[in-house]
């Protein structure tokens, strides 16, 4: 058994790891406004007190983040760097600041999203966040200490928020929760590291 600490337990893709992890693992889940420790991933502070209060972990789990739908017309910077702020260097922030906290050969999974290779309209924002994500995944996989992984989970889009996104995914089939559960399982508990893994 390993002890795994989640970030974003609640949201949809949390619920999903939660439910996959916790059969196995004891989980620490933490976010912004509920969990066993709050945290916001945008302040750096936080996340270290996060850290502290968590103590030493075997894996460290992120599903949390934000971005910005919208047409690129009419999208201010500010709004396109919502998505920079909190998706991408909010997750970021969590592997720069939490490697002393990881045992050795432990991991992070982190969360990124199926728009930056099959794209839909107003969703540029999410599409640059997701790419870049992979690609600091693949690159700092080459740097981490003491055998710890790396990885990005992509789902699409999952079953239970079809509803929540009604018109702005046509023609996407849906995922499973339970499938995108397993693929967090197979970055925690298996061996590959610098990979996208997509469920699609």
């Amino acid at each position: 058994m390993m002890r795994v600490l989640l970030v974003g337990a609640t949201g949809t893709v949390g619920k999903a790891a939660l439910g996959e992890l916790s059969r196995r693992h004891e989980v620490v889940t933490a976010g912004r406004s509920s969990g066993d420790i709050t945290v916001d991933l945008m302040d750096e502070e936080s996340v270290r007190a996060m850290y502290e209060k968590a103590g030493k972990v075997d894996a460290v789990v992120v599903t949390a983040g934000h971005v910005h739908f919208g047409p690129v017309s009419t999208m201010s910077p500010e709004q396109f760097r919502k998505g920079l702020n909190d998706k991408l260097m909010g997750q970021i922030n969590l592997v720069l600041l939490g490697q002393d906290h990881v045992n050795d050969g432990g991991s992070f999974t982190l969360v990124s999203g199926v728009l930056d290779r099959d794209p839909i309209r107003s969703g540029s924002n999410a599409a640059a966040v997701n790419g870049a994500l992979g690609a600091f995944v693949r690159s700092a996989a080459l740097e981490m200490p003491r055998g710890i992984r790396i990885n990005v989970v992509s789902p699409g889009l999952l079953e239970e928020s079809v509803k929540k996104y009604d018109g702005f995914f046509p023609g996407h089939e849906p995922v499973s929760s339970a499938r995108v559960g397993l693929a967090f399982a197979k970055s925690v508990d298996g061996a590959l590291t610098g990979q996208v893994i997509i469920v699609a």
